[in-house]
């Protein structure tokens, strides 16, 4: 491609030259944000879906229509009076429409609307105490509502015939306790009967597509959209407590996540900066056992590691009254108070603070504990919100110690060891929706952390006394 040579015509092709340029690298930047955060969006869509297995994948969820969230919010007001998260309470009048295509020469019947005694899943909710809606429920005679000629694309050529609604209504008899859950079966007469529509998508076809089932038809707009997320907290219970397992798993996880970053900023800035500022003797051999430190794996030194926690830390811990610190949360936080790499990298930002900030506060009269804390440690906030994140990400994200440590009872666990026993009591009945709605709610904290935090990552060292 030839240069122009006029000044006009060069100007034009700088900035058409500048423009494609940028184009090129926003497309870069746009690929690389979809190929890192593709299958975080697929797994959060996917969690919605009532079967995140269903094959060919597909982006349009009934839990995203709009449609569905009006009859979602009608049924949650008809079973309890909440349009958000619905429910079956006393006086409660539930109506529910069923449509069918009846081919030409079969003989038509009516459907037949029980409402099942089911459980609201399984797995660690399996052995819970809970109300159902069957005890309390009872369902009108079926009556039809219209019918209509049509044709079906059951096969290679349509097929004509009838479309038939029928409508039921659901009524909760007497007294008792609201119920959060109404689910429904709807057995079709024949197999010719084929399911057409319904107020509310249907769960699943059973048994050859004669059974439409229905986990909830008075979910209200948010049981309806994030029901998956509403059994994380609901269906995993402490048999002992009866509290949610999720949310005691969570906040283990937020208490030794923000006690490990609260003591790895306090003790990694002061070692850090008097590795770079204060010369005694040994100083060199300190800094190298820190690399040193930073090459050796967790797995290497965990049977010592796990001793010593077994004995109560050489059996200090019985001045407070605890014989050992295995399965408790103050043993995962003491075997990890500071890393190596986050002293590593305070040491290396003091290092490039300039030396006349300090000099200016020692005319002054600041002693080196004021130069410290009022001086260097505020300048350091981009080293330390860099090391917030990588000790936040690491510890909140950290699976192998807390597996050790941490065994008994399931109340103790945290987050990413909770999400394993997610994996081995629901992946088996491959009830994944639950599971994938556990892991997006457990990225969550990493990605509002990264976006509160990033800005210091792009301040540099002249941020505070230095700058003008």
């Amino acid at each position: 491609m030839s240069v122009p040579r006029s000044g006009a015509e060069l100007e034009r092709w700088l900035k058409r030259r500048r423009w494609a340029r940028a184009a090129i690298v926003y497309v870069l930047m746009l690929l690389f944000s979809i190929l890192f955060l593709g299958p975080l969006l697929f797994a959060a869509l996917s969690s919605l879906k009532v079967d995140p297995l269903e094959y060919p994948p597909t982006v349009a969820i009934p839990q995203l229509s709009p449609a569905n969230w009006a009859a979602a919010a009608r049924q949650g007001r008809a079973g309890a009076g909440d349009m958000w998260w619905g429910g079956f309470a006393p006086g409660a009048s539930v109506p529910f429409e069923v449509t069918y295509f009846v081919p030409d020469g079969t003989e038509r019947g009516e459907p037949v609307f029980t409402v099942p005694r089911r459980r609201p899943g399984g797995g660690l909710g399996a052995v819970l105490v809970i109300d159902y809606a069957a005890d309390h429920a009872s369902v009108s005679p079926p009556t039809l509502v219209s019918e209509a000629a049509g044709t079906h694309p059951a096969g290679p050529e349509p097929v004509g015939g009838h479309f038939v609604t029928y409508a039921v209504r659901i009524t909760f008899d007497g007294e008792g306790p609201e119920v959060s859950r109404l689910p429904l079966d709807v057995e079709a007469p024949n197999r010719q009967h084929r399911y057409v529509s319904s107020t509310l998508p249907i769960t699943r076809l059973e048994r050859l597509g004669l059974v439409a089932s229905y986990n909830n038809v008075a979910p209200g707009v948010l049981g309806f959209t994030f029901n998956n997320y509403r059994r994380v907290f609901d269906e995993a219970r402490s048999i002992t407590t009866g509290r949610s397992l999720f949310a005691s798993w969570t906040v283990n996880s937020f208490i030794i996540a923000f006690a490990k970053v609260a003591s790895t900023v306090l003790f990694a800035s002061m070692a850090g900066y008097a590795l770079a500022r204060i010369r005694f003797p040994g100083a060199g051999l300190v800094f190298m056992l820190v690399l040193f430190a930073q090459m050796i794996p967790g797995q290497v030194i965990f049977i010592s590691n796990y001793l010593v926690l077994r004995d109560g830390i050489f059996g200090l811990s019985r001045l407070w009254g605890q014989p050992t610190l295995l399965n408790s949360i103050t043993g995962v936080i003491l075997s990890g108070l500071v890393g190596a790499g986050s002293v590593f990298i305070m040491k290396q930002f003091f290092e490039s603070v300039p030396r006349e900030v300090e000099e200016a506060a020692m005319i002054d009269g600041a002693g080196q504990w004021n130069r410290f804390m009022r001086v260097v440690l505020p300048m350091a906030r981009p080293a330390i919100g860099a090391v917030t994140i990588l000790t936040f990400q690491g510890t909140w994200n950290e699976f192998f110690w807390p597996l050790v440590v941490l065994t008994t009872p399931e109340d103790i666990k945290t987050l990413p060891i909770g999400l394993l026993t997610f994996r081995n009591v629901y992946a088996g009945a491959g009830d994944w929706g639950l599971i994938l709605a556990g892991a997006v709610l457990s990225a969550l904290p990493i990605i509002i952390l990264f976006v509160v935090f990033q800005r210091y990552f792009l301040e540099g060292v002249s941020y505070g006394g230095s700058k003008e």
